[in-house]
């Protein structure tokens, strides 16, 4: 039996990580995205303009580690979404499916109490590295 390899998965194009973590972690085929917030990259601040923007900035950022990753949104399996404020939850959505499209990937979404730098949203995603074929 074949050991694991554990493969550390950085991306220049989205913001460095805030903390004692990497940006992604792959193991095998699985990719394990950690979670993003609406950060641009150059500055390191939050985009303006509230949870939407924040959402689309954050999953722009994921985005670039999937790609670093060898994968992509489509091969997206799980999405974790964390949010500031539930009451941002349709707003949110409407950014996620411009992004993300069917078969949508499983999701679970969660109203917490604080978030790292005062974001109002964090994603976090399980993807598939390499070729994926989709049945439905």
């Amino acid at each position: 039996m074949a050991n694991l390899i554990k493969r550390v998965i950085t991306s220049a194009n989205a913001p460095k990580p805030v903390g004692p973590y990497s940006q992604a972690v792959q193991i095998g085929q699985t990719l394990y995205v950690s979670g993003c917030l609406g950060l641009d990259k150059d500055t390191m601040k939050l985009v303006s303009g509230g949870a939407a923007n924040e959402a689309k900035k954050a999953i722009e950022n994921l985005e670039a580690i999937l790609i670093a990753g060898d994968s992509s949104l489509n091969n997206v399996i799980k999405t974790t979404v964390l949010l500031e404020d539930i009451n941002d939850f349709s707003s949110v959505n409407e950014i996620y499916k411009s992004f993300f499209k069917e078969p949508y990937p499983a999701r679970v979404c969660y109203q917490v109490g604080k978030l790292p730098l005062g974001a109002k949203i964090e994603i976090e995603v399980v993807a598939l590295s390499g070729p994926l074929e989709t049945k439905q």
